[in-house]
């Protein structure tokens, strides 16, 4: 029996490494765990719903495509007069007439190609970088805006040059007006970003702002009776992104409210009545576009379609932009 022993201790010793116990886990063999791939991560929150379906939404990334196509853009009659109904709830709705809002007709087809558009307004903080690199001009937040002189705020008290400029420097450029439209609209044409009804909890808006007046020689100006609206939970400006539930349903954030945008178009009080495709706007003209309303306007001024213009010199507290790829 002697040998017969022999031969089982070594076949012991031999036995495959799949038999072995596993070592305990000490200061030199800490256990690893397995990496969760990014299919199977939970998903940070749930979006809100769009005809019925519930989707899950994470924090989108910096650009958001935008996939080209035909869309209508503009307000059809009926549009213009449910836009001077909710100016009337606003103080002073004798001054809400169809003079504010004839600028957004004639409704029309427009044939865009596929884009790329910033997910937010561009921050102070992606702005310092093009100040730093020689390119961009520093907002002049010492001359009493220090407030709005934060990383995470949009950048504001910029010209359309400084738009344009960054946008270059960022290897991007403004969007037109009509590209601008698309993604706070859709292809279906929402009034509001979110959807067709308005919701005062999904943007940084004002209450009773925005109201436009003719003035002489047919100059435009604004203004407000309660400019600031206590319950959108900031008083002016907010950190880009901070209305998740007022995202498009392609993800893009802040098209309504918080600070209207520069767009790249010359302004012109009507659309040309014909379907265009890609347009670039009037080629030539004295004040620019601008887009989204800012925290000081009302409902009226949140739709995407409304469309507001200033001389594009001028800085306002309330202004920013973001770019296309």
């Amino acid at each position: 029996m002697r040998p017969l022993a022999g031969v089982f201790c070594v076949l012991w010793l031999s036995a495959p490494a799949a038999f072995a116990r596993p070592p305990v886990p000490g200061p030199r063999t800490p256990l690893r765990r397995r990496p969760v791939p990014a299919s199977e991560a939970r998903p940070r929150r749930e979006a809100p719903s769009w005809d019925r379906i519930v989707t899950l939404q994470a924090p989108g990334a910096d650009r958001i495509l935008v996939r080209g196509g035909t869309f209508m853009m503009g307000s059809s009659d009926s549009e213009i007069e449910l836009a001077v109904g909710l100016c009337q709830r606003e103080p002073a709705p004798d001054d809400c007439v169809d003079q504010l809002f004839s600028n957004e007709g004639a409704e029309h087809e427009v044939l865009l190609s596929d884009f790329w558009i910033d997910r937010t307004e561009v921050t102070v903080a992606r702005y310092r970088q093009c100040v730093a690199a020689g390119r961009c001009t520093q907002p002049p937040y010492a001359s009493g805006g220090e407030r709005f002189d934060r990383a995470d705020l949009p950048v504001t008290l910029v010209t359309w040059q400084d738009a344009s400029t960054f946008c270059e420097w960022a290897a991007g450029r403004l969007p037109t007006e009509a590209e601008w439209e698309r993604a706070a609209r859709g292809r279906a044409g929402r009034r509001y970003p979110w959807g067709n009804v308005f919701n005062p909890n999904l943007a940084n808006r004002g209450h009773g702002a925005g109201i436009q007046i003719q003035l002489q020689q047919g100059a435009l100006a604004s203004f407000a009776w309660d400019e600031l609206e206590a319950g959108d939970r900031f008083r002016e400006l907010a950190p880009v992104g901070s209305y998740p539930d007022g995202r498009t349903p392609d993800g893009i954030d802040d098209l309504a409210g918080n600070v209207e945008e520069w767009v790249a178009d010359y302004y012109a009080p009507e659309y040309p009545k014909a379907d265009q495709n890609n347009p670039r706007g009037p080629d030539v003209g004295e004040e620019r576009v601008l887009r989204g309303g800012s925290y000081q306007y009302a409902a009226p001024w949140l739709r995407g379609a409304s469309r507001t213009k200033d001389f594009p010199s001028i800085r306002r507290s309330w202004r920013g932009f973001r770019c296309v790829f």
